[in-house]
């Protein structure tokens, strides 16, 4: 195996035990059952099989382990062990989880095996896990718990390993203070469970007497105590590290949703205010019928029409379209607006375009702009007087001729340049008549697998124009009805002279 293979290897198992791959949980409960299940299994036949001592021993712990792990799984489901891992501390939650640590840790004693007059066990595993989980408190509370239980069973090893327990838990809840107050993962806790049993296990050597048999012990349950306790924090830290991954899936599933939740009352609360920007009625022009349809594709949208009074002659029309994020376009759309009712009576069509696409122009990206035709229609002698900055052209249908056709287009868009040159026009409207304003939104709701959008408004038209404006706006929005969801806003204002 070549050394950047290896090197990946390590690398896929570091990751794996610092809980960075999700890993169903599951799995491992019944990897331990299977093994707990062998383990008891090879146990009942120790004596017809050739099994070393140290393998017994072995078997023995790693059964016992898997109880604990049982055990361990239903402990994290507790509130008390949640309120930890989420940081709230309480005299209650740390009571609580002091007697069940310390009863995990009574239970690794009880359970352990008797070798030369010492214990082989797993008891270490509770004060190590209540410290990295709870702090020095919890972890110093459960290994005063089995420490002491330790002690009073007596023996040539009871007190370096009554103190070697106690000292688990202390520097379990050392490390979580050092990580800061957190779950240090199952890597590290690992890692910890292997050099404190390691400790533990030179403590035995430095205190207990008679030396020689405390080295034959040492000997003997080296492997069989580091391996099953370690295998135990292992377990455990791979049920903390899923546990704290759900949590924080909880967290910021909640979080996403509270915030979805702000912003459609956000997006509520700009579609009332841009309605309100809209006319909440339709202008009595005199010599003229007027019909008018605004849906927008989102809450909030950025095409909009209007009829701005100027005087008892003259009505401002406009329509635009606004291209850009739907919440931005709408912003744009109520300022465009604004300046334009503010403006209307004091300019003309040229000047006050240009004095809009100068206040925008300043403000506003690239990636927003403004197409928008505005004029101002005489009711007097049927003349319309307009602009057109880059908007789709108007159509006109005159009844003397039967003829349909497009009112002049613009080259020029608002927002994107400043001083820019807009060229006036000016068109008569006779009796009979029919003058639609429309966005590009209708074109594409209009458009169909045989017919472009334009081709389907522009028979509509021809079709129906001896209708009032209000029928050919409802003819108009029946064709565009099949549509599920509209791609875009659908603005659409029709006039007939009477």
């Amino acid at each position: 195996m070549s050394k950047i293979a290896l090197i990946h290897r390590i690398n896929k198992i570091r990751n794996y035990l610092t809980g960075d791959e999700e890993v169903p949980i599951m799995y491992i409960h019944a990897l331990m059952a299977i093994v707990g299940s062998v383990s008891v299994l090879l146990i009942l036949e120790f004596k017809e099989l050739p099994m070393s001592s140290v393998q017994h021993s072995l078997l023995v712990l790693v059964e016992k382990a898997c109880v604990i792990v049982v055990i361990a799984y239903v402990v994290s489901r507790l509130n008390v062990f949640t309120e930890v891992l989420e940081g709230k501390f309480t005299i209650k939650n740390q009571a609580i989880l002091i007697l069940i640590f310390g009863a995990i840790s009574i239970f690794g004693t009880y359970s352990g095996v008797d070798v030369f007059g010492a214990m082989a066990n797993v008891r270490d595993l509770g004060p190590m896990v209540a410290g990295l989980i709870g702090g020095p408190i919890v972890g110093l509370g459960a290994g005063l718990i089995g420490g002491l239980y330790r002690l009073s069973l007596g023996g040539f090893t009871a007190v370096p390993c009554a103190i070697a327990t106690i000292l688990a838990g202390l520097f379990a809840g050392l490390i979580f203070l050092i990580n800061k107050r957190r779950f240090v993962g199952i890597f590290w806790a690992v890692v910890f469970a292997v050099l404190m049993e390691s400790l533990h296990l030179l403590i035995n050597l430095a205190i207990a007497k008679p030396y020689y048999m405390a080295l034959a012990v040492v000997e003997e349950l080296t492997i069989p105590i580091i391996v099953s306790n370690a295998l135990g924090m292992f377990i455990f830290a791979f049920i903390i590290s899923n546990l704290l991954r759900e949590r924080e899936t909880i967290k910021q599933r909640d979080l996403y949703f509270d915030e979805l939740e702000r912003k459609k009352h956000e997006l509520k609360v700009a579609s009332k205010i841009q309605k309100s920007f809209l006319p909440e009625e339709l202008p009595s022009i005199p010599g003229f019928e007027v019909a008018a349809l605004n849906i927008p594709a989102h809450e909030v949208g950025g095409d909009f029409y209007d009829f701005v009074p100027i005087s008892t002659e003259k009505t401002g029309i406009v329509i635009a379209d606004v291209t850009g994020d739907s919440f931005p376009a709408s912003l744009l759309m109520a300022l465009s607006r604004t300046i334009i009712r503010g403006e209307a009576k004091n300019q003309n069509p040229q000047t006050l375009l240009k004095y809009l696409n100068n206040l925008i122009a300043v403000d506003i990206g690239p990636e927003i702009f403004i197409t928008i035709l505005y004029g101002e229609l005489n009711s007097k002698n049927h003349c319309f007087n307009y602009v057109n900055a880059a908007h789709s052209p108007p159509l006109i249908f005159r009844k003397k001729t039967k003829q349909l056709s497009e009112l002049a287009k613009g080259k020029k868009s608002l927002g994107r340049l400043e001083n820019i040159e807009l060229e006036k026009h000016e068109i008569k409207i006779e009796n009979g008549d029919l003058l639609l304003l429309y966005t590009d939104g209708v074109i594409r709701a209009l458009k169909s697998s045989e017919s472009s959008g334009k081709e389907v408004l522009e028979q509509i038209i021809i079709q129906n124009h001896d209708l009032p404006p209000v029928e050919i706006l409802e003819e108009i929005k029946s064709k565009t009805t099949s549509l599920e969801i509209n791609p875009d806003d659908l603005v659409l204002a029709i006039l007939k002279a009477d």
